[in-house]
Parts: structure tokens; sequence; C-alpha cells
């Protein structure tokens, strides 16, 4: 209480509104892997676009598209046409060797907004360990509420991957505070994992966290997905490695001239930014540029999947299941699964570890179709929207309660922390994140002594609290009962 010993007015302000918890962000994913650009490799960095991610870090390693290029002319020299088509073995492997920038751009096609960006280097390196310790660097930065590491399916040694999946589920495990968005390695025809029995035998065998509660924290996503994103290249490395000109003579036989690029090709692939290309051979130049630019990658899911978290957080809540949503830049799944596939891998029975499944349904589009955690067979955490809710729920709170620390440890202030978390939650309730007709239903709050202390807490500097709730699940299978009724009489 102030003493006042000058005469005069005094204004005091009283408190009478309790502290409140506000809503911390829930997807704002760390993409792990390597950068062209290495300057700030080992340090996570913010960015809001793709534009600040190429300023800071760089883009794709340029690559080298070969293609074979006939130029069909009439015998007065007008153009037919042009037909253009990849040289051999060119572009063999739909999957880029550097994933990072792609997988970026591919989550804000989704709809992401701001993320971190850890890099681990610069391209052409690719070792478990460095992913390791970017995982175990990033925990001492708050914000990031993802884990996505979409490089570390490249590793090439059988297990590796697995081993940086399992690295980032006992991270989220210790931190409480994040999830982690894994791919099924080398989805794709002819992959590793292309089927369930090789899930089974590689990633579910492999992904084996010593406290099985660490699966809770995580979801995995199969199979890799057919993109609309160009390969990154430039004119400098489109290259015409073979060149055939076709001249339609007036009696219907076909010649083929000499011409200065034929000559020049013979002696090696030309590139189209070369003078004889440009300059000289507009229409070809063009064609070429033009099927160059409809070469799509193929991605590992989990730089759209993290778009889609960020757009279905953003437009609908965290409650929400990431599932039954559309996937931009998308043409197919590498794999086209079936009902069985998608049976297997959504429920295991052994392992418990499921595996959402991506699929293209007709007249709707590609779908993300599957929202369980690792924990499949966890009746409390098995899906991933139950998971991502409570992460929620207990960071907010844990932030909000920090204030009280040293505070009386007295009714006054359980009175305070129980009414500033039941206001918070009321407000989850209000939204649709927790289940219930009334409020009671949805929540409790409980705090005091005989209620969650005894008096040796209270003497010890324990203030516990004791918080339930009920949150919403998804409606995973909708069961529709037909049956014929007779006519009466």
């Amino acid at each position: 209480m102030n003493i006042y010993r000058t005469p005069g007015v005094y204004i005091e302000e009283v408190q009478t509104i309790p502290p409140a918890v506000a809503a911390v962000a829930t997807a704002v994913p760390a993409f792990l892997g390597y950068t062209a650009d290495a300057t700030l490799a080992g340090q996570a960095t913010r960015i809001t676009s793709l534009l600040e991610f190429e300023q800071l870090f760089g883009t794709s390693p340029l690559t080298q598209i070969d293609l074979d290029v006939t130029k069909r002319t009439t015998e007065g020299g007008s153009l037919l046409g042009v037909d253009v088509a990849l040289d051999g073995s060119s572009l063999s492997d739909p999957v880029p060797g550097e994933l990072l920038h792609y997988a970026v751009k591919h989550y804000f096609g989704n709809g992401g907004g701001p993320c971190w960006i850890y890099s681990l280097g610069a391209h052409g390196s690719n070792a478990a360990g460095d992913y390791n310790n970017g995982i175990a660097a990033l925990e001492a930065v708050d914000e990031p509420t993802l884990l996505v590491f979409p490089g570390a399916t490249r590793l090439t040694t059988a297990g590796q991957h697995e081993s940086v999946v399992q690295t980032a589920l006992d991270s989220c495990l210790r931190t409480q505070d994040r999830f982690t968005i894994a791919d099924v390695r080398d989805a794709v025809p002819g992959g590793a994992h292309d089927t369930t029995t090789e899930i089974d035998a590689g990633f579910r065998t492999a992904v084996s966290p010593t406290d099985p509660k660490a699966l809770q924290y995580g979801a995995a996503y199969w199979p890799y997905l057919r993109t609309r994103i160009p390969w990154f290249t430039n004119d400098a490395n489109v290259r015409i490695a073979s060149y055939v000109e076709q001249e339609l003579m007036n009696d219907g036989t076909t010649t083929t001239p000499t011409t200065p690029l034929v000559t020049a090709v013979g002696g090696g692939p030309v590139a189209i930014s070369d003078t004889l290309v440009r300059d000289a051979e507009t229409a070809v130049y063009n064609a070429a540029r033009a099927f160059a630019g409809t070469r799509f990658v193929t991605l590992p899911p989990s730089g759209a999947v993290a778009g889609a978290y960020a757009t279905t957080d953003r437009n609908r809540g965290v409650w929400k299941a990431p599932a039954n949503v559309g996937l931009a830049m998308v043409s197919a799944p590498a794999i086209a699964a079936t009902n069985d596939i998608n049976d297997a891998l959504n429920v295991d029975p052994t392992s418990g570890k499921s595996v959402n499944v991506i699929r293209s349904f007709t007249g709707r589009g590609i779908k993300v179709w599957g929202a369980r955690t690792l924990a499949g067979n966890d009746n409390e955490f098995r899906y991933v929207p139950v998971r991502r809710l409570t992460i929620m729920i207990e960071e907010s709170i844990e932030k909000a309660i920090a204030s009280f620390v040293f505070e009386s440890n007295d009714a006054n202030t359980w009175v305070k922390v129980r009414t500033m978390i039941e206001n918070f939650l009321l407000v989850q309730w209000r939204a649709g994140a927790l289940q219930g007709e009334k409020p009671k239903h949805a929540f409790d709050v409980q705090v005091g002594l005989g209620v969650t202390m005894t008096a040796d807490d209270i003497l010890n500097g324990y203030l516990r609290v004791r918080v339930a709730i009920a949150p919403v699940r998804p409606a995973e299978f909708i069961v529709l009962t037909f049956e014929q009724k007779l006519p009466s009489s």
C-alpha cells in the first residue's frame, strides 16, 4: 500500500482482468537440407516467401536436359513442325538430387506461410549425421512446430533415412512442442518402398524409437508425387544431342539436307543458347525451350503436406484433420494406391505404425487420404489433429503460466490460474476444438490444496494444475446402412 505525504490527487490502477492464454502458432515448419548458398549454414533462419529463400539460400542446381530434335520443312523451306523428345537416359531419375528448394516451393504452392530453414551446408553433401545434428540444434529454436527433411530420402544406405526420422521423433518427444512430417523413402515405381511388403520390412521395422511414445509425434506419407514443378534449368543446360532436318519434296520423297546445325550436333551436343540455335533456328529454339519447360520433377510428399497442414490450420483450425484436402501443383501420385494397399498402410495391427496414403480420385483430385500418427494403434493419440491440438494447448498454457513462477502459492494465485486456463479452453470449445454440449463436458481444470496439491507440495514450492480436455476426433470411417423396405398395405 502506498504512503502519501504530499497533498494532492493520486491515481491507482487496480488489475481486475486476469491474464490470458494466447494460442501459439501451430503450422510453422522447419525445413532441413542442403542449399546452394551455405553462408547461413548451421543457423536457423526464418523466411516468409520462396523469393526470400532464393535470395538467402539460392536455388536448385541447374539440370542438364538433352534432347533429340527433328525439324520438318517443305521443299520451299516452309516449316511443317519441330518434334522434340528426351535423349536416351536424360532425366532417367525423376527425383532431383537436391530436394530442399523444390520442397519449399511445393510448400508455398500449397498455401504455406512463414517457416524456418536450417541449412546443413552446400549442395553435394548428404549425411545422416548432418540431419541428426540439425534436428538437435533446432531444439533451441522455439517457434517451429513441424520438422520436415525431404532431402534425407536421398541417403543411399538402407536404414539411414529411417534413422533420421527416428531422431526427429525423439526430438519431438523431448521438446513436446513440435511434430514430424516424414516421407517413406523411394516410394516410386520400382523403388525401395513401392509395395506394402517392402514398407513393412523397411520403413516400419527401421523406425523403432526407444520410447514408443515418440511415435505419437510424427506421421508418415506415401507415395511420392508427380508434380507440376519444372526442372530448374536454363538455355545453356538445355542441349540438342541429336538433330535431324527433314525436307518433304513436292514428289513426296524426303531428304535430309546438311545444315550448320546438323554439322555442329555431329560434333557433340549444342546448347540452345548457341547462336546456331537461338538466332538461326528460332523455331527449333522455341520448341526445345517449351519442351524443357514441361519436364516436371517427382518429389517426396512432405513439402506439399506441410503446406496442407498450414492451409488447414489457417482455414479451419489445428483440430481439423489435414486430410481429404487437395494438393496443388501435383499431377498424380507416383504410385496408384488401391483400397487393399490403403488398408494395409492405414491400419497395421502388428506394429501400429500407420502410413498415410495420398490418392487420386476421379473428379475430386489428388487427396491426402489418411490422418494417423505413427502410433496408429494408440487410442489417445492415434490421430494427427488430436496430437497437434494437444501440443498447441499444452504449449500455450505453459507459456502463459510462466508468469506465475515465484508468485504466492495461495488461493488467490490458484483462482487466477484456473480462471485463465478455463477462459482459454472455453474459446477453444466454442471454436470447435473440444467436444461436448456444455463446457463442463469439454474440459475440466483443477488446482488447490487437497485437490491437486498436498501441504508438502506447497512447502516444496510446487503448484500443480490438472487439466482434462476432450478433443474432437475425425470421422475416419463413415458407415451408411441401407435396407429395402417392403411396401405396407
